[in-house]
């Protein structure tokens, strides 16, 4: 089993193409949740990287409520992380599990109050950085976590 990374909303299609290379070289889950900032098209997908959609899973969801409704079908009892600027807890604190997921916001706003709202005590994350600084672009942010959750699993599946 692997683990879930949850895109909410993303804008640019470059950061989402990395992401979808990445989660097929670590062997995660990746969830679209709409409005996505970009058409899905084969050309656009083609031109923005996203041609490694084939080697991962890749699903698409109308709503943070439908991508909530599939994960929870899945049988498994899922754990949520949430990385977040306003996260208090270090990324690299939590002991993670397969089938845990975790989602991202959008990159000119995170994730929303509503949503980070619903996230266990303990579950937001995020990346240490300097002082005054605004963010890590999303899809370095989502390397950083994926690789961290993936060593924790013993690089499982991994040569």
């Amino acid at each position: 089993m692997s683990f879930d990374i949850i895109l909410y909303q993303p804008e640019i299609p470059p950061n989402t193409g990395n992401i979808i290379r990445l989660c097929a070289n670590v062997g995660a889950r990746l969830h679209l949740v709409r409005p996505l900032g970009f058409e899905l098209s084969e050309a656009r997908l083609r031109r923005a990287g996203l041609d490694y959609a084939e080697l991962t899973e890749v699903c698409v969801h109308e709503d943070w409520a439908a991508c909530q409704t599939l994960l929870a079908l899945s049988g498994t009892k899922r754990r949520l992380f949430a990385l977040s600027t306003k996260g208090e807890t270090r990324h690299d604190q939590p002991r993670y599990q397969a089938d845990d997921a975790f989602i991202f916001g959008p990159e000119t706003r995170g994730l929303p109050a509503e949503i980070l709202a619903h996230i266990a005590v303990g579950r937001c994350l995020r990346l240490p950085m300097r002082p005054g600084n605004r963010s890590i672009n999303l899809s370095n942010t989502v390397a950083i976590v994926a690789f961290e959750a993936w060593r924790q699993l013993g690089f499982a599946g991994g040569g």
